[in-house]
């Protein structure tokens, strides 16, 4: 049985709160799913934001420091900007929120890309919450960070589903 490679990009504005919280979450489930298991999917994971504010730059340290008291190292992820190959090399774009899915649908019309990823907002993933979208901690104080946590790792369990149910 052959393992089917999958790839999944995560996005919000500046690629350093929830975008990056998103991608550790996700990968330490995924990791935590597969263990062991050849015949379970490969899944790429990626972060990026639609603005280039903090390229280069490491997540914000409260998404960090909230993210290891759960037990999930963001500490090698750099802020990157979505690029039109994205859509290409991509299966699966999670935006956090409406605001950044429109601006990922326009860069996605404007290049005129053939073999576009899939978009989703990433909260109709979510079992156990009512939110559509994923707010932004930044200007928030840290219950905002944990409140985002919780949010993205529901949200992360049913898009592992979601992807197991249809690729699995």
């Amino acid at each position: 049985m052959s393992v089917k490679q999958l790839s999944v990009l995560f996005v919000c504005m500046g690629n350093i709160c929830r975008s990056p919280t998103a991608e550790g979450v996700f990968r330490s489930i995924v990791d935590k799913n597969t263990q062991g298991d050849k015949t379970k999917l490969n899944i790429h994971i990626d972060s990026a934001g639609t603005h280039a504010y903090h390229i280069g730059e490491p997540p914000d340290s409260r998404a960090t420091a909230t993210a290891r008291h759960f037990g999930v190292d963001l500490s090698t992820q750099t802020a990157r900007k979505v690029t039109v190959q994205d859509f290409v090399d991509f299966d699966y774009i999670i935006a956090m929120d409406k605001e950044n899915l429109a601006n990922l649908r326009s860069l996605s019309a404007k290049a005129k890309v053939s073999d576009s990823a899939t978009l989703h907002c990433f909260m109709e993933f979510a079992k156990n919450w009512q939110n559509n979208e994923v707010p932004d901690p930044y200007y928030g104080g840290n219950d905002g960070f944990k409140d985002v946590y919780k949010m993205i790792m529901d949200a992360s369990i049913g898009l592992l589903e979601a992807i197991e149910n249809k690729h699995g």
